[in-house]
């Protein structure tokens, strides 16, 4: 799994380009790429959000095709002829890490072990563990039905720094 350490993310957003560009035979959009940048300039976010590989897997249960499989790395398989687009992976991600674009999931699938935007990333704000043995849980979250996914990925990018943000100096990441 991707590991995010987002204290150390300087919103570069060079993830997402990478992600996107592997992914789509050389094209570059923010809806093509796997991982988002959450970014909120006046209070000084900045949080990658990528699929965290759970132990719930309310995708996956979501799916009422069975498009969806854990790969071999852990991760979250596709399977695009299968897949009728419908969203509910997406309603059912509880961080936002899953999104659709042209009614296909967009979701991290580790590069095939090698992923492209730990590699990019100049901060060591991303880590890939290939190790699978701890998984995260969000049991206590509930699936994000009825709240869109940009405003889920927010909630879960302000929870994740809220901590470096309560520690910041009176003034920064205020706008100031």
């Amino acid at each position: 799994m991707i590991r995010i350490q987002a204290e150390r993310c300087s919103g570069c957003r060079q993830c997402e380009v990478v992600c996107a560009f592997t992914h789509s035979a050389g094209a570059v959009a923010r809806q093509l790429a796997r991982i988002q940048v959450v970014k909120e300039e006046a209070v000084g976010l900045d949080c990658p959000v990528v699929c965290q590989q759970c132990a719930e897997r309310y995708c996956i249960d979501a799916c009422p095709v069975d498009a969806l499989s854990i790969g071999s790395l852990g991760a979250v398989v596709v399977n695009r002829e299968t897949c009728i687009g419908c969203g509910q992976c997406e309603n059912a991600c509880p961080i936002g890490a899953v999104h659709l674009f042209e009614g296909a999931p967009m979701i991290c699938d580790l590069c095939g072990g090698s992923p492209r935007c730990v590699e990019t990333c100049t901060m060591d704000a991303l880590v890939f563990e290939a190790d699978q043995s701890e998984a995260v849980s969000f049991a206590g979250r509930r699936p994000g039905h009825g709240v869109d996914g940009a405003e889920r990925r927010l909630r879960y990018a302000r929870e994740r720094t809220e901590t470096q943000r309560a520690g910041m100096p009176r003034g920064e990441g205020e706008g100031a």
